[in-house]
C-alpha cells in the first residue's frame, strides 16, 4: 500500500482536533449552564467531593452560613466545624455527612433551614455527597403569627364561655328560679353545647401551648396501671350509653413505676379509649392490654377496638393537626380533630412513641410505649 499523502494526514489530524475543540466547548457550555443553575439556585447547596471535601458552595449557601465560599473550599467536615458559623451544620451532619431528610436547624434568631442530605451517585458509583439548605424563616414566622393569634382568640373565648356556663348552670339548679321540664331540656343541651365549645378552646390553647414550647410537664414517679385503670371507669358510663363492652387485659406482671405527668398521660388514655368507644358501632368491644418489653424497658400499652378503622390513604395524616377520617365524619360523630395531635406530642414529650394498626372497617389498635428509664427530663 502506498503512503497517505501528508496534506491529507494533516487534513485529518485539522478534522480531529476541530471535533475535539467543538466537544470541549460543548463541555464547557454545559458545565458553565450546570454552575449557573446551581449558583442561582433560591436553595442553598454544599457539594462534597468522594474524599469527604467541599468542592462548592452556591452564593445562597455563603449568605445562609454568613461564609466566603473561597475560604472553606477544600476542607472537610470536621475541619469547617472549626468555623463558628459552620458549627451548627457540621453538629447536625456529621463528619460522615449521615443520611438527614428536612431536619430543622435554627442559625439565628431570625433564620431557620431545613437541611437534607443526598449522596451522589448517577451509575453506583459514590462520587460524594449534597448538603441541601431550605430556608423556612418566612414559613416558621407565619406559622408564630397563626399561633399568636389562635392563642389570643381562645383566651378571648373562654372568658364569655365560662360566663354563659355559671348561668346556664344555676338555671339548671333551680337557683334563678323554678324552670318546666321542657325548658331543661333546651337549657341542658344548651349547657353541653356550651361544654364542647370549652373543651374545644382548651384544646386549642394546649395546641399553642406545643407549638410555642411551653406545653409544661410535672413528672411524679407514678403507676401507669392504675392511671389506666381510673381513666377506663371514667370512660364507662359513655361506653354503656352505647352497649360497648371494655375489656381490661391486666398486665401479667407488676409494672414499674415511671417518671411521667400524670395528669397529660391520663389525658392520652382518654383520648384513645374516647375515640374508640365513638367510632365502634353500638354492640361492638373495646379491649385494653398492658405488658413490658424487658428488653427495650417499655411499657407498651395498647386500646383496641371494632369499630370502623381508618382508611389506608388516609392514614399519614392520622396525628396531624384536625384531622378526622372521611369515614368517620359521615358518622356524624363530634369532634374537633386534635386528641391525637395532642397526644402524640404529649408521648413524645416523655421520650416516648405512639402508633397504629388499622384496615378500613376492620377497626384499629393504638399504641403507646414510654420507657421506664429516662435517658433526659422531661
Amino acid at each position: 500500500m502506498g503512503e497517505v499523502p501528508q496534506e491529507e494526514t494533516s487534513r485529518a489530524l485539522l478534522n480531529i482536533l476541530e471535533d475535539v475543540e467543538k466537544e470541549r466547548k460543548r463541555v464547557e457550555e454545559e458545565r458553565n449552564k450546570t454552575l449557573a443553575v446551581v449558583t442561582h439556585l433560591s436553595d442553598g447547596l454544599l457539594v462534597f467531593n468522594a474524599e469527604g471535601r467541599l468542592s462548592l458552595a452556591n452564593h445562597q449557601a455563603e449568605k445562609l452560613l454568613t461564609v466566603s465560599a473561597k475560604e472553606i473550599m477544600g476542607r472537610s467536615v470536621l475541619e469547617l466545624a472549626e468555623q463558628p458559623g459552620l458549627k451548627l451544620l457540621t453538629d447536625l451532619i456529621g463528619p460522615e455527612i449521615k443520611p438527614i431528610f428536612r431536619k430543622e436547624l435554627v442559625l439565628d434568631k431570625n433564620l431557620t433551614v431545613e437541611v437534607s442530605t443526598e449522596p451522589m451517585m448517577p451509575k453506583g458509583e459514590a462520587l460524594g455527597t449534597l448538603v441541601v439548605l431550605h430556608d423556612i424563616s418566612r414559613e416558621k414566622m407565619v406559622e408564630k403569627i397563626k399561633t399568636e393569634f389562635v392563642s389570643l382568640a381562645a383566651h378571648q373565648l373562654r372568658t364569655p364561655l365560662s360566663a354563659i356556663k355559671w348561668t346556664l348552670k344555676m338555671l339548671l339548679d333551680g337557683d334563678l328560679g323554678g324552670i318546666t321540664s321542657e325548658q331543661a331540656e333546651f337549657i341542658e343541651k344548651t349547657y353541653q353545647s356550651n361544654e364542647r365549645m370549652i373543651a374545644l378552646i382548651n384544646d386549642l390553647l394546649d395546641i399553642t401551648r406545643i407549638e410555642e414550647g411551653r406545653y409544661l410537664y410535672q413528672p411524679t414517679l407514678a403507676d401507669f396501671e392504675k392511671v389506666a385503670s381510673s381513666t377506663a371507669d371514667f370512660c364507662k358510663e359513655l361506653a354503656a350509653r352505647k352497649k360497648i363492652n371494655i375489656i381490661f387485659n391486666k398486665p401479667e406482671i407488676r409494672l414499674p413505676r415511671i417518671s411521667m405527668d400524670v395528669e397529660k398521660v391520663g389525658l392520652v388514655v382518654q383520648n384513645l379509649l374516647e375515640n374508640a368507644i365513638k367510632y365502634t358501632p353500638a354492640g361492638g368491644k373495646v379491649e385494653i392490654s398492658m405488658g413490658y418489653d424487658k428488653d427495650k424497658k417499655e411499657i407498651i400499652f395498647s386500646v383496641k377496638d371494632s369499630g370502623v378503622g381508618i382508611p389506608a390513604d388516609q392514614q399519614p395524616r392520622v396525628f396531624t393537626k384536625f384531622f378526622r377520617a372521611a369515614n368517620v365524619m359521615r358518622m356524624d360523630t363530634e369532634g374537633s380533630g386534635l386528641g391525637l395531635f395532642i397526644s402524640k406530642n404529649i408521648i413524645e414529650a416523655h421520650g416516648g412513641k405512639i402508633w397504629f394498626e388499622s384496615k378500613g372497617g376492620q377497626g384499629a389498635t393504638f399504641y403507646v410505649a414510654l420507657p421506664t428509664e429516662r435517658k433526659k427530663e422531661i
